[in-house]
């Protein structure tokens, strides 16, 4: 052994001649260690008595088998389940696609249109509550400001457009869209303010222009945003209370019910925790497989980032 060898084994302090700590231990030694902890268990317990314990405890009421024979033979539930799918289906779809078309529109260099953006965005920025009253009151019938405009303007009677399924469904799915498009179209936005515009003009060269542009250039560049977009709306709008308990109320005779509004009528109005628990978990089969499409979809861009 070297010289310099002995002076460093006489520099190293005892003990630490075996493998080393981890950084992250050494830091956190004695009272700093105990410190962390003191900071950490607050929310580890907000974590278990606010998530894990009602999460655990909805799916400890939600799995017995009698509940979903009862809830499977409910005609109700089934009807349900049909509203639910075009809520979803129609409503995601429709935003998600006009949001895109909107973007491109919003980014033209023109000021009038800025200025309608900042109009366009507003009923993002209102309350949801607020604005599925507003369409309530706007589509109660012949006081309502819709069926109003139609008799001033056209000379027409409008329907009465909450006392049919369809018409109902229907208003569910317009205030649903008009709540949540801008924000879809901002993310769009922001998505297409990524694209190189030198990736523009050289489709603009090889004679993509206009809706050829669109299709080759633009929609291949988004589609991976759109995508994780639009599963992430099908998420949250599976759980949408809102539009359909304030513009539709569920009527007429429960015929627009939705999963989230029929799960909470079953809770709270019929008293039945363990049936309103049972239908939130039977949309389960569709949210899982979304939820894993999300996270590799999510996986696959941070990788190709790298």
């Amino acid at each position: 052994m070297s010289g310099a060898d002995h002076a460093l084994d006489f520099a190293r302090p005892l003990g630490a001649s075996g493998p080393s700590q981890p950084q992250w231990h050494a830091d956190l030694r004695g009272a700093d260690f105990r410190w962390a902890i003191a900071f950490v268990l607050p929310y580890v317990a907000v974590f278990f008595a606010f998530i894990v314990y009602p999460f655990g405890y909805a799916l400890w009421m939600g799995l017995r088998p009698p509940l979903y024979e009862d809830l499977f033979t409910d005609p109700i539930y089934f009807r349900t389940i049909v509203n639910t799918l075009l809520f979803v289906g129609i409503g995601v779809n429709v935003k998600m696609f006009l949001a895109l078309l909107l973007s491109g529109f919003f980014l033209r260099p023109r000021w009038w249109i800025r200025a309608t953006l900042v109009a366009y965005i507003l009923p993002w920025l209102i309350a949801a509550a607020q604005a599925a009253i507003s369409f309530h009151w706007m589509l109660i019938g012949t006081p309502g400001l819709v069926d109003l405009l139609l008799k001033a303007v056209l000379g027409i009677d409008g329907p009465e457009w909450l006392t049919g399924r369809w018409l109902a469904l229907g208003s569910d799915i317009v205030a649903y869209i008009w709540k949540w498009m801008p924000f879809w179209t901002v993310i769009f936005i922001a998505g297409r303010l990524t694209i190189a515009r030198e990736i523009y003009d050289a489709a603009e060269v090889d004679g993509a222009t206009g809706p050829r542009r669109f299709i080759h250039v633009t929609v291949p560049l988004l589609a991976n945003l759109y995508l994780v977009c639009t599963l992430l709306s099908t998420l949250w709008t599976l759980g949408d209370f809102v539009t359909v308990y304030l513009v539709s109320q569920r009527g007429p005779a429960d015929a627009s019910q939705v999963l989230a509004t029929l799960g909470f009528d079953f809770a709270f109005d019929g008293a039945q925790p363990a049936m309103g628990v049972a239908v939130v978990l039977s949309a389960l089969p569709v949210l899982i497989p979304i939820a894993i499409i999300l996270m590799r979809r999510l996986q696959l861009a941070e990788v190709h980032s790298t």
